[in-house]
């Protein structure tokens, strides 16, 4: 009887701490002269470092044409132009535990993603803080990488309804299993109180595979500025610089390697399988804030350049061993590519109200351009295709809970002589969406 009890007060807890208006509304309900409302109170102390959040965004899109391949929340089907979906249902939980000196001593995350097409982890993480300097911290599990500004910006707080087609390819759901340590100084009388640097070993597919199929590890770090004033007006700047340092095995013999104008060379050199393909990525952002009268004016920029090592279909980042419609291990692709992005954020008035901008492109494979791509034997694919987008829209914050957008993306890539993409094809999508968020 008295489990059960105290089972029906957690869950009761549990439900009304969603926010902490009705956590103090509890709190105010407590008679601590009985034996439950003791309990109650033991309890509530204890599970008070227990947060709760989350969002849904459901949204109506448009595309140009049917089928309409694209990064604007996944590939349109076959006789589709028109579509409903649910794009993201987050939950997430946290739990932290400070110190008597109101330090981090230890922090849970537990977070999941519901749509239409399942249910699947986002985060699953430890983080242990030292408290004798306090700067140091430790991260195991299923977390973001620490790499870039956009691929680390919350899906809830980013303006585009999506991220770029380069961080999409590069790094799937943005997440990976590993380990990390981080310099991050959390006194605010520390001298390098401005400075962070993380460093990881990730096992690499991210969350595109469900193991690791390789036993080589990326090495994974960012050395960032948080936001400083520049002045006393509040104008802001940050920064950041990135770096992966990683690789997939080859799994046979044959290694295809971009060659300029020529194409792609052939490798088939027998000692080629066991060794590693390298992923290497190299990464610099920034950020800077102007405040208005009301809201403000912001720039963003972020440029990646590096190596990729792929399949001849897809420049993204294998998730499991290549294999084809046999079962027959396909061989890999290696790219020298580029890409970038540009905001620029307005709000127009009001902090309620705001426009944004947004320029990227993503070449996969710079050695080789426009007509090049299709040429006889040159072993190039759609993977080697040019994309530049230019993205456009307006956000309404009707409240902290309630956030409207309506956003166009302008999609083109360069002409080549690859059949279906001798010229641009139709893939512009509007997107109309309505976020929740508690």
């Amino acid at each position: 009887m008295r489990i059960s009890m105290r089972l029906t007060v957690l869950c009761l807890f549990l439900l009304l701490s969603a926010t902490a208006a009705r956590a103090q509304f509890l709190m105010d309900m407590i008679d601590t002269t009985t034996e439950l409302g003791k309990g109650m109170f033991s309890m509530y102390k204890k599970y008070d470092a227990l947060r709760f959040s989350g969002y849904i965004q459901p949204q109506f899109q448009y595309s140009s044409g049917k089928g309409a391949k694209g990064f604007a929340g996944g590939d349109f089907p076959a006789a589709v132009d028109n579509r409903f979906t649910l794009r993201r249902g987050r939950l997430r939980v946290d739990y932290e535990r400070n110190n008597d000196n109101h330090m981090p001593v230890v922090l849970f995350a537990f977070q999941f993603d519901g749509s239409e097409r399942g249910v699947f982890i986002r985060d699953f993480y430890g983080r242990f803080f030292e408290n004798k300097w306090d700067v140091l911290s430790v991260s195991a599990g299923m977390f973001a990488r620490p790499f870039g500004y956009e691929v680390n910006l919350a899906s809830a707080d980013r303006e585009s309804p999506e991220r770029g087609r380069m961080s999409q390819l590069l790094m799937k759901t943005e997440r990976d299993l590993g380990a990390m340590l981080s310099f991050e100084p959390r006194r605010k009388s520390h001298p390098l109180r401005y400075i962070k640097i993380d460093a990881g070993f990730f096992n690499g597919q991210g969350l595109s595979g469900t193991t690791d199929f390789d036993s080589h590890k990326d090495l994974i770090t960012r050395i960032s500025l948080k936001p400083v004033n520049l002045n006393a007006g509040g104008m802001r700047l940050s920064a950041g610089i990135s770096c992966l340092y990683g690789g997939m095995q080859q799994f046979t013999k044959y290694i295809y390697r971009s060659n300029g104008a020529a194409g792609f060379n052939i490798d088939s050199t027998a000692a080629n399988e066991g060794k590693i393909a390298p992923r290497h990525y190299y990464g610099a952002d920034v950020q800077w804030r102007i405040p208005n009268r009301k809201g403000f004016t912001e720039l963003r920029a972020e440029y990646i350049r590096g190596t990729q090592t792929a399949t001849a279909a897809s420049s993204e980042t294998p998730g499991v061993i290549p294999v084809d419609a046999a079962g027959h291990r396909q061989p890999l692709y290696i790219r020298k590519f580029n890409g970038a992005y540009v905001y620029f954020l307005q709000h127009l008035g009001s902090e309620q109200h705001q426009l944004a901008l947004k320029y990227d492109f993503y070449d996969p494979n710079n050695e080789l351009h426009g007509h090049q791509i299709g040429q006889a034997n040159s072993n190039t694919t759609e993977a080697d295709i040019r994309f530049d987008t230019f993205g456009g829209g307006y956000l309404y914050y009707v409240n902290e809970h309630l956030k409207l957008t309506l956003w166009y993306d302008l999609v083109r890539n360069e002409a080549t002589d690859l059949q279906g993409y001798t010229k641009d094809v139709a893939d512009n999508v509007f997107t109309c969406r309505l976020q929740f968020r508690f």
